[in-house]
């Protein structure tokens, strides 16, 4: 949106960070440190914000030294080429993450590589994806607790924004619309933000930073991008690409438009879900499940496409000397036996995950299952005489499965369903420098706009985990300090004070949107009655849990109703619906979690103790 000096601003900031996620959190912390007064925006409700640092696995990537950690990520790069400038400014944040942890984020660093006991070689296999290359052994994880997948790091940079909100206004569920540029300068004023369904433009007297994630849940783009017809996200649901639009229409260039990672079942699968829902991330023992057996994956024409047992580097199978992730298939199916089907019915994950349960196919001949699949019969008959054929001889000629993951199948039935290649996150964006402004097509900056995080990472070809998370805390930092910085080339113009009936920005007295975490939520209460007590805890992913527990005359738990919370949609929520229900029927606090929501489950039966423990004093 190019405006001239006629822009009627709703409000003025110092800086306008959009995202809050990782990158946007770090970027509106050290803005405002720097003494910026910011604004903080995120299209996602209250509670939902994070991005898909919130979903990740918490693991940030450092090294030991700088020499060896560059040749490592030169070689993942490689044959691509990436900026030297750029890949030593990321690499030494790396090696001096331990340090930003403790400094910045004051906590303890846990060194992975040094510190996470494991005698079955599973650490060493996701700290060093790609042992082969040089420089691999001084790669290492950095996180803030011992464990992973539990959302602490990203409560802590969430905390370190909540700390600040005398220098940062928040707002949710305001998505940013367009960025305001000067026709002549270039320059980055300010933003158009979506508010309560009103757009407001919003100076930034000093830089606008970027932080709004990929383009996971943008259809359009990864057809375009991807060539991919359906990829299932893993993380949130709120990247929808927005950052990328923004940036065309200012003239950022763009690169790794078409690089993403994968995870989970085989190659980065999962059990296919609806259009727009989140795949649900399964590794461990149900990979063995749809690896290992009388149990194969076919593509679009009903034959095998990759070796189900083969290990992959986040999504990503050997393709002649480098790590690819395979060519998309539009409708791939789990093929098994019965014997399969008592096994993986069975597992306690798989088994109760309705993705799987209810879309199992079940078909009386190979021909039958072809029809209802919608393949070529012929082809399918094909590749169950050459599966049978490979594990009767123990040897796959195809794509050189082990034979020990190989049984012939039984006799009909044979069963199928539906899988779908998941997208962990895409890298593509706005191409940053080394001082994180976003620069146009002659690789010039455009003024007063930085960037950081996933849109425009700086992950290019191979991704080693961990990678994305460090480039959040390294570039952020840097974007957040820079855009702080004042700017002596143009004119700030201050804010119109006209009346607007429709937003509260013209009303406050400094130009300024107030922020949702200073509403009313700090005066909340919620009632009891006699034998009810209330109980709290902050550690969920989606931050607080509030609970109210009641009575009976011997102290007993009748009820448990969940007031407050706000996880994730799936298993976050799966936990808050199921785990009350188990708590009353053994009437205690002290239930099995819901697998995959432990932060979720524990939180909630945190609560419920507190309420408990009020219950215990007022008696």
């Amino acid at each position: 949106m190019a405006v001239g000096e006629e822009t009627y601003w709703h409000a003025s900031y110092d800086v306008i960070v959009l995202g809050f996620g990782g990158a946007g959190a770090t970027a509106a912390r050290f803005a405002a440190d720097a003494g910026a007064h910011v604004l903080l925006v995120d299209s996602a409700p209250e509670g939902h914000e994070g991005g898909n640092t919130r979903y990740s696995a918490q693991l940030i990537g450092t090294g030991d030294n700088f020499d060896d950690l560059k040749k490592y990520y030169q070689a993942l790069t490689a044959p691509m080429h990436l900026d030297e400038e750029m890949i030593n400014t990321y690499v030494t944040g790396m090696v001096n993450t331990p340090n930003y942890v403790q400094k910045y984020l004051g906590v303890k660093p846990f060194s992975w590589k040094r510190e996470k006991k494991d005698d079955t070689g599973f650490v060493d296999s996701i700290v060093r994806e790609f042992p082969e290359y040089e420089g691999s052994k001084s790669y290492d994880y950095t996180t803030v607790t011992s464990d992973f997948f539990d959302a602490a790091l990203w409560r802590n940079l969430r905390e370190q924004v909540m700390k600040r909100l005398d220098h940062i206004d928040v707002l949710f569920e305001t998505p940013a619309k367009k960025l305001i540029q000067d026709p002549e300068s270039k320059v980055i004023k300010g933003v158009v933000i979506q508010r309560q369904q009103h757009d407001l433009n919003v100076q930034a007297k000093n830089g606008v930073v970027l932080a709004t994630g990929g383009f996971e849940n943008n259809q359009k783009d990864v057809e375009d991008y991807l060539g991919a017809s359906k990829l299932a996200p893993l993380g949130t649901l709120y990247n929808k690409g927005d950052g990328i639009k923004m940036g065309r229409e200012v003239g950022a260039d763009m690169w790794h438009m078409a690089n993403y990672e994968s995870l989970g079942l085989l190659h980065g699968m999962a059990f296919a879900v609806k259009p727009g829902e989140r795949g649900r991330l399964m590794i461990g023992k149900q990979n063995d499940l749809v690896s290992h057996g009388s149990v194969f994956v076919i593509g679009d024409d009903g034959s095998r496409y990759f070796n189900e047992a083969e290990m992959n580097r986040h999504g990503h199978l050997y393709n002649h000397g480098q790590w690819k992730v395979p060519l998309n298939q539009d409708h791939p199916y789990l093929i098994f036996d019965r014997h399969q089907k008592k096994r993986l019915d069975k597992d306690q994950i798989i088994g109760s995950y309705a993705p799987y349960k209810e879309n199992v196919i079940k078909a009386d001949s190979i021909d039958d299952l072809a029809k209802k699949l919608g393949v070529s019969a012929k082809i399918l008959h094909r590749t169950f005489k050459r599966f049978n054929k490979a594990a009767d001889k123990g040897k796959d000629p195809e794509f050189h499965r082990a034979a020990r993951t190989m049984a012939e199948f039984a006799k009909p039935p044979y069963y199928a369903v539906p899988l779908v290649q998941t997208m962990l996150n895409t890298q593509g964006g706005p191409r940053r420098n080394v001082k994180a402004e976003v620069v146009d097509t002659n690789g010039l900056p455009i003024p007063h706009l930085y960037s950081a995080g996933e849109l425009g990472g700086i992950c290019a070809n191979q991704y080693q985990g961990g990678g994305n998370l460090a480039e959040c805390l390294i570039f952020g930092k840097i974007a957040g300090e820079n855009a702080a910085k004042p700017k002596n080339d143009i004119k700030n113009v201050e804010p119109n004070q006209e009346p607007d009936t429709t937003t509260s920005a013209s009303q406050s007295t400094d130009a300024t949107l107030a922020s949702d975490l200073t509403n009313d939520e700090e005066n909340e209460t919620f009632t009891t009655t006699d034998h009810q007590f209330i109980g709290e805890n902050d550690d969920g992913i989606g931050g607080e849990v509030v609970v109210r527990i009641t009575l009976d005359d011997d102290h007993q738990l009748t009820n448990v109703e969940v007031l407050k919370q706000s996880e994730s949609e799936d298993v976050g929520l799966k936990a808050m619906t199921d785990l009350p229900k188990e708590m009353v029927k053994k009437h205690t606090a002290d239930v099995d979690g819901v697998s995959g929501a432990s932060a979720s489950s524990n939180a909630l039966k945190a609560a419920v103790k507190d309420a408990l423990e009020k219950a215990k004093q007022g008696n």
